[in-house]
């Protein structure tokens, strides 16, 4: 992040999960600042992994209450580069991609709303190398799938 200004920053972990693809799907996000933590999660019964991936951001963008600098860190790369170099291009095509719909494009047009009220940096990490809060988002997303 820049702290380039005197508002609030946030460090949120996000990520998404599904049993069968599509099957249901849970999402999970965690949100930190300064000393505070809060989790966040929820479920749908039939979804994708990708859905649930932009499902974790939307919530955790949603769940600020007023302007912040945010730096979102995920292992979704579908999330990340859909955010910083694929979604200038589907908006000059109407919200297409250059061989057809958009797939998921509700949740790119939630996300494309909330980035306008918010300074966001989008970071990609490895998922699954031990990294505290992103194995803890991942186990909020896999505990939030419905049972089937």
């Amino acid at each position: 992040m820049n702290q380039t200004s005197n508002i609030p920053q946030v460090i949120a972990y996000t990520d998404g999960a599904c049993s069968g693809n599509p099957g249901p799907g849970g999402w999970g996000a965690i949100l930190i600042y300064g000393g505070y933590t809060k989790c966040l999660s929820g479920g749908e019964g039939s979804t994708t992994n990708n859905r649930m991936e932009l499902m974790a951001a939307i919530k955790a963008l949603e769940a600020l209450k007023y302007p912040v600098e945010i730096e979102i860190r995920t292992d979704s790369a579908y999330l990340v580069k859909g955010m910083t170099e694929w979604l200038p291009h589907w908006k000059r095509r109407g919200w297409r991609r250059q061989t057809g719909p958009l797939e998921n494009r509700d949740l790119w047009e939630r996300l494309d709303n909330l980035s306008a009220t918010h300074y966001i940096s989008w970071r990609w990490i490895h998922g699954h190398i031990g990294d505290k809060l992103n194995e803890e988002a991942d186990r909020l997303a896999r505990e939030a799938v419905p049972k089937r």
